[in-house]
């Protein structure tokens, strides 16, 4: 882990640079803003270790602009003289924790370790979220007649926006496979995929499924449920063989497609 270390008082600077490389961490020390941002051009850091007073800025907007650059890197900041208004503002622009010398010293360490661990899980998740990208981009479709080029063409232009896509083909044919591609090669690959089997519910299981229920709509609804339009909110619903789906359904369907809205079994709103 690359730690950098940001303190315009060199004695500390010296002392923690020296701590915290014996916990085999690197560092990189400097005195103010100006040399931090330099560093941060040059390098790539895990983990800053900041002042909030320095003599060219505040170590709070400092923050701010590192996690708005470097989203990945983990804050602490160090103050002298610590207060609820500035600690509440250093966690909002984004701080791991915020702490005050000499009181918390024995924190700083601890700290460290907390904030690295944090760092390499998310390293992992965007290692796994790459690697699921990768197996399910459209380089990973085989296929290479002149019409599989053609449909794989047209759903890379769907794929840009947030139309809803009607898939048509055979059982075996890969539906699913573009589904997933279009997904992973949107806006919102971040985001949720839900995929839904119609033909594996009855009509009224696959209302609730979708839609979700409020308590007490029906025997065995105990509680409130978010049906899977819900769970996808900002992401992909893939709704396999809706063909399989009731008429009734179908036409709530298509009035949810059309505005964006729908009701939950036994609600009203």
């Amino acid at each position: 882990m690359n730690i950098l270390l940001v303190d315009d008082e060199e004695k500390l600077r010296t002392l923690l640079a020296r701590i915290i490389s014996l916990e085999g961490f690197e560092v990189v020390p400097v005195a103010d803003c100006k040399s931090a941002i330099k560093k941060l051009d040059q390098a790539d850091f895990d983990l800053a270790l900041c002042d909030v007073k320095l003599p060219d800025g505040n170590g709070i907007e400092l923050s701010k602009m590192i996690k708005e650059r470097f989203p990945h890197m983990e804050i602490i900041l160090l103050t002298a003289y610590g207060n609820i208004p500035d600690s509440v503002q250093a966690i909002k622009n984004g701080a791991f924790d915020y702490i005050t010398k000499g009181d918390d010293n024995n924190r700083i360490i601890p700290l460290l370790y907390k904030a690295a661990e944090k760092v390499s899980l998310a390293r992992r998740v965007l290692q796994l979220e790459k690697q699921i990208g990768d197996k399910y981009s459209f380089d990973n479709i085989i296929g290479t007649s002149k019409a599989m080029r053609l449909a794989i063409d047209w759903a890379k232009k769907v794929a840009d926006t947030d139309t809803s896509v009607l898939l048509l083909g055979e059982t075996g044919t890969g539906k699913e496979v573009f589904a997933q591609a279009i997904h992973t090669s949107s806006r919102r690959s971040n985001k949720p995929f839900v995929p839904i089997n119609c033909s594996a519910f009855s009509k009224e299981l696959l209302e609730s499924e979708m839609f979700g229920h409020k308590a007490g709509a029906f025997t065995g609804a105990n509680k409130d449920k978010k049906g899977l339009f819900e769970e996808a909110n900002t992401g992909t619903i893939f709704l396999d063989e809706i063909g399989e789906m009731s008429l009734e359904l179908q036409a709530k369907l298509l009035r949810t497609l059309e505005t964006g809205k729908f009701i939950k079994v036994g609600d009203s709103k």
